[in-house]
């Protein structure tokens, strides 16, 4: 499976150097968070002169690090369609969306954690940090939310399931990280409260 959240040049061709920092941030931020990398190490993770973070990133190592977390959260977004657009039922796209990140998590080392809080919660302690995390993830419930309307849950009851399944996935990733073990992560799905086949067939005859 392709790293979700870290960008990836071309085969062909070296990435240009706005996309080396962006690679080299979210890697970074990633594996040791946003105060624990040092602007040294991401420019030489980079391979790229000082005088470029700032032509590419006005307020440094914070633009950067706001990019980076964009970027991740679109990966994720695409994750999110990619496991729930062939998928039958809700609890089947977020089986899928526990196996594909568990594989993802196996890849990374198990150590690695979720690129936009590593990033953003563990940041500095600024309002804009906050919101743009608060914004991501709202992204990335209400996407879910969607699909589960579209596989059949009512509104409120697809609203509490992308929340439920985020909350999920959230404490899963840190406690894989801790235990070194992503089957917490490939197991949260069995843990989701969701209609059963009684209940979604009875909010259709209301």
């Amino acid at each position: 499976m392709t790293d979700v959240t870290t960008p990836q040049p071309g085969p062909d061709s070296p990435a240009p150097t706005r996309e080396r920092l962006l690679r080299a941030a979210a890697g970074l931020f990633r594996n040791k968070g946003y105060s624990g990398t040092g602007l040294a190490e991401l420019l030489a993770a980079a391979e790229a002169p000082k005088g470029s973070l700032y032509h590419h990133f006005p307020n440094g190592k914070s633009d950067l690090a706001l990019a980076a977390a964009d970027w991740a959260s679109e990966q994720m977004l695409e994750l999110i369609a990619a496991s729930f657009d062939p998928a039958p039922s809700f609890r089947e796209g977020a089986k899928t969306v526990c196996y594909k990140l568990a594989k993802l998590f196996d890849k990374q080392g198990k150590w690695s954690g979720c690129p936009v809080s590593a990033t953003l919660f563990e940041g500095p302690e600024n309002e804009a940090f906050h919101q743009h995390a608060a914004k991501l993830f709202e992204g990335w419930i209400t996407e879910t939310a969607a699909h589960a309307r579209r596989l059949g849950l009512a509104e409120r009851e697809a609203r509490a399931a992308a929340e439920n399944f985020y909350i999920l996935l959230q404490g899963g990733w840190q406690l894989a990280r801790v235990r070194r073990d992503s089957d917490v992560i490939r197991g949260l799905h069995l843990q989701m409260h969701t209609p059963g086949p009684a209940a979604l067939q009875a909010q259709k005859n209301d």
